[in-house]
């Protein structure tokens, strides 16, 4: 059986004002500023944080309604710490709050998570 690759677009754009530029992805614009400035807009660190703590919204809610697990709602808290150099992360902290679900069935939510 053939192997499919899903492949994303976005195309980004400069527009005229140093530390914003105008992103496109289907048929979705959304600009996202430098942390540098003019930080107006969504940041590029938080557009990439968020983007880790939504996969693992959605991840999770899908495997919870795939096993038949009583998931009613849950919210994800993502930190990064960037030292002296802005363009890495030091560190990315997680905080995961699932409702419906026991404790132990909440951690073998996360472990599905963070297993893939």
């Amino acid at each position: 059986m053939a192997e499919h690759n899903m492949v994303d677009t976005v195309r980004t754009r400069s527009i005229g004002l140093p530390g914003r530029a105008l992103n496109s992805a289907r048929t979705h614009h959304f600009v996202l500023d430098s942390s540098s400035g003019p930080s107006e807009a969504l940041t590029n660190s938080e557009a990439f944080l968020a983007g880790i703590s939504s996969c693992g919204v959605t991840l999770i809610e899908k495997y919870a309604k795939e096993a038949g697990m009583p998931l009613t709602g849950m919210e994800i808290t993502i930190t990064g710490t960037r030292a002296a150099n802005p363009a890495r992360f030091q560190a990315i902290a997680m905080r995961f709050e699932i409702h419906g679900v026991d404790k132990a069935a909440a951690d073998r939510l996360v472990e599905v998570w963070q297993a893939r």
